[in-house]
């Protein structure tokens, strides 16, 4: 299987401005999608991806086709730098707790998509990263099953596995929204 991909990287790596705008182009909304289902914020998300693309600038030069996909090493970079800054969050210490958020729904709050999308988005955030990021892969991000597990470095079943219990605790989640 080609690598769809090939052609653009080898001009990035010869330092084509065009295809490095069509490679951002191409890739820059995936990568802040993954990011910010991974993380949560999208300034965050924003960080991610840009040092995503510095780390795909150096790796142009010298990419040697025949290995793994470039989409895949890409999405690999990207969920690297998520977990390492989700570890980074964990080691926060403070003096006091921090002020809680009223989860509530704003008075002001028009639509009700973005109201499902906010709690879509709480329900992701508040499972165990790896079933996060099994189901943004799959279900964001597109990718088989096959081509996660993968990304993943587990196997097919073990993604299964890590899909089903974080669609279980989503509904669990979000059974309020259906009708229990």
């Amino acid at each position: 299987m080609s690598d769809p991909d090939e052609e653009l990287l080898t001009r990035v790596g010869e330092g084509d401005p065009a295809a490095v705008r069509a490679l951002v182009s191409r890739k820059l909304p995936r990568l802040l999608a993954l990011a910010g289902r991974m993380l949560g914020d999208p300034a965050e998300a924003e960080d991610v991806a840009q040092e995503t693309f510095v780390r795909a600038w150096k790796q142009a030069p010298t990419w040697r086709p025949g290995g793994a996909r470039f989409d895949t090493w890409l999405h690999r970079v990207t969920l690297n730098l998520c977990y390492d800054r989700l570890r980074r969050r964990r080691e926060v210490v403070t003096d006091s707790p921090p002020e809680q958020a009223d989860e509530g729904p704003a008075p002001d709050r028009g639509l009700e998509a973005k109201d499902v999308g906010d709690r879509v988005a709480a329900a992701m955030q508040r499972l165990p990263d790896r079933q996060r990021e099994a189901i943004a892969l799959c279900h964001y991000q597109e990718l088989s099953n096959i081509e996660a597990a993968a990304l993943m470095g587990v196997s097919v079943e073990a993604l299964e596995s890590l899909l089903g219990r974080g669609r279980r605790a989503l509904r669990a989640a979000l059974a309020d929204m259906v009708g229990g």
